[in-house]
């Protein structure tokens, strides 16, 4: 685990967010190099149980811009609803956009998408790499709240074993799928043919 105690104790904001889904704690935590990363929570003050956890890595184009070539803003949605009608759990919204390639690469990439490559090809003909996100500042940020068991919504095997070899108990991987459409359907089939996703054929 890297050193981040005594920047993240030093830079934390904590407020409430009224929400359309409901009303979230968001606190925000800065890491070593500067990005700031937000942990909407509801609930884990009384744990009984392992809470809700959604990792979610930030995609201005799907998020904010409803992009159809990702699932990503769906899928951030769900996780709201879903862990309001749990009444206990976080997301955790990484500055990681484009699987952390930053957004310029990011719309790079895209443009050869555009061309016919899939979202793995079109990384590695800029010479980056398929996925460059880490998961030790994420596990740093649940410990810092008080959650060392977690039910993880992911398709992503990563995000789990990312989590679990920074000291993060994974009890339970639930599926995230959501958003899927005509315009999306070669890059899921992508992540999960190429990258180890779990998602299962539409049925």
């Amino acid at each position: 685990m890297k050193q981040f105690d005594i920047l993240a104790q030093n830079i934390q904001s904590d407020a409430v967010l009224p929400t359309e889904h409901g009303n979230f704690r968001i606190r925000v935590f800065v890491d070593s190099q500067g990005a700031e990363h937000a942990l909407l929570s509801i609930g884990l003050t009384e744990l009984t149980k392992a809470p809700l956890i959604r990792i979610h890595s930030e995609c201005l184009t799907g998020d904010a811009f409803g992009s159809l070539k990702c699932d990503c803003g769906p899928q951030l949605q769900a996780s709201m609803a879903r862990i309001q009608e749990e009444g206990c759990g976080a997301i955790l919204y990484m500055r990681q956009e484009g699987r952390g390639i930053g957004l310029e690469q990011k719309i790079r990439a895209y443009a050869l998408q555009d061309r016919g490559l899939d979202t793995l090809d079109a990384n590695l003909a800029l010479n980056l790499p398929a996925d460059a996100r880490e998961y030790d500042f994420s596990a740093f940020m649940l410990k810092k709240v008080g959650v060392e068991n977690v039910r993880l919504m992911t398709n992503n095997p990563l995000k789990v074993e990312g989590l679990r070899s920074n000291g993060i108990t994974v009890e339970e991987r639930l599926p995230h799928i959501t958003g899927r459409c005509q315009t999306n359907s070669h890059y899921l089939s992508t992540k999960a043919k190429r990258m180890g996703h779990l998602i299962p054929d539409r049925a």
